[in-house]
């Protein structure tokens, strides 16, 4: 029971933690100015090799970004 009721604990600082991150401003900036950016690559299209390297930059930090609410919940 004591064990039960420590995890839930737990698992709710965790939930807790990810929240207070993901509303965090530097957070939220860097994950809006990554969105922006795969969206002009998108709105431009992909015509060449660097518009294909600009996209998958602008994906690593998007996927960086979410990976950090992750990594900060643990």
């Amino acid at each position: 029971m004591l064990s039960s009721n420590l995890e839930t604990l737990v698992n709710s600082n965790r939930r807790t933690n990810r929240l207070a991150k993901a509303i965090d401003l530097a957070w939220l900036g860097q994950t809006f100015a990554s969105l922006c950016w795969i969206a002009s690559v998108m709105a431009y299209g992909i015509s060449s090799i660097g518009d294909g390297l600009q996209l998958a930059a602008a994906s690593a930090w998007l996927i960086a970004n979410i990976a950090s609410l992750r990594a900060n919940a643990e």
